[in-house]
């Protein structure tokens, strides 16, 4: 059965404990960054090479008090990934997609494809995750630790959170966990939703309007799978699909 991420933004701290386990699982090198000059405590700036995972700060004012809001983004696993028809253009085996977990796993043969194709995956992921190693040329994200998932284990992520935030399991017990939560949340914060519930293998509960979060906490809905198909390989039946919307 395929597996799921359940976030539960409502008890993140902030501590980047799974940001700092995935780094160290994953063996990548110190990052030099700077909280200088762009006014936040996230650390670092964005996603990248050397970090499949960060917990994005953002801050808001509600009359005379300052909200943060916490988000472990990471890739969201796409049932249908936007970025694979590209990667498939110069090599099939570039992105695949795990049967059993469900897993979107970029391989070694992402140092095959062009700058291009690279701009081409990134700018059609509705979330803004993949990123290049410079130095390897290898594209890169979160593979959901698929070694430690099917081997019976937990994502480093989920086994080093403490509050409760990173749940991972079986896809309908995810989703059975995220709607209880939700159920809970929404008697004190009525705006509460699930975000990815339909279309990813990492839901989110939010707690406040999507907008007072990152800008990529839900999907841009331009970057949906078929549209993005439709554009590179236009079919008739697409074509007129397009005409009537």
């Amino acid at each position: 059965m395929s597996k799921t991420f359940f976030i539960d933004t409502t008890r993140c701290t902030a501590c980047r404990g799974c940001q700092i386990a995935c780094k160290e699982w994953q063996g990548f090198a110190a990052n030099k960054t700077t909280q200088l000059g762009w006014g936040s405590h996230q650390n670092p700036p964005d996603l990248n090479a050397l970090n499949y995972k960060i917990v994005r700060f953002n801050e808001h004012k509600e009359k005379d008090r300052v909200i943060w809001n916490f988000t472990p983004d990471q890739c969201r696993h796409c049932t249908e990934p936007t970025c694979k028809p590209a990667a498939d253009e110069v090599d099939k085996n570039a992105v695949i997609i795990d049967d059993a977990t469900g897993a979107v796993i970029y391989t070694d043969a992402t140092k095959k494809l062009s700058k291009e194709t690279f701009e081409n995956m990134r700018s059609y992921c509705p979330y803004d995750i993949p990123r290049r190693n410079e130095t390897t040329g290898i594209i890169n994200k979160c593979d959901m630790c698929n070694e430690r998932v099917t081997a019976g284990l937990l994502p480093m992520c989920v086994k080093t959170c403490p509050t409760g935030t990173m749940n991972f399991g079986d896809s309908d017990k995810m989703l059975d966990l995220a709607n209880q939560r939700l159920a809970i949340v929404k008697k004190t914060y009525p705006q509460a939703q699930l975000l990815g519930a339909d279309s990813t293998r990492v839901i989110y509960l939010i707690n406040d309007k999507p907008e007072n979060y990152h800008k990529t906490i839900a999907a841009n809905p331009d970057k949906s799978f078929k549209k993005i198909a439709r554009a590179r390989k236009p079919t008739l039946e697409g074509i007129i699909q397009d005409l009537m919307s």
